[in-house]
């Protein structure tokens, strides 16, 4: 049994739903049952823009090796990007 474990945090950012792009300003990221992917529990992230409704949301449900390879890739990028000066 797995208790939600969750953290949400403010963000500067965009996100492509059906309606096309909107700003997204707060990321919650859990630990906890998923809804489609067939897991038992799996890593959720939400980016949302409570103050546009619930159309204003992206959802991604990770494994635990997915999300693990995620982490590594963005930080990789933006080690890369920063090397490369291409970060202030």
């Amino acid at each position: 049994m797995c208790t939600m474990i969750v953290n949400k945090i403010s963000i500067d950012g965009s996100g492509k739903g059906q309606a096309g792009w909107f700003q997204v300003n707060e990321a919650s990221v859990s630990y906890d049952h998923p809804f489609h992917i067939p897991l038992e529990h799996a890593l959720n992230i939400d980016f949302v823009n409570g103050a546009s409704g619930p159309g204003a949301r992206v959802a991604v449900e990770l494994s635990e090796e997915s999300a693990r390879a995620l982490v590594a890739a963005i930080l990789e990028v933006l080690d890369r990007a920063k090397a490369g000066g291409h970060l202030e």
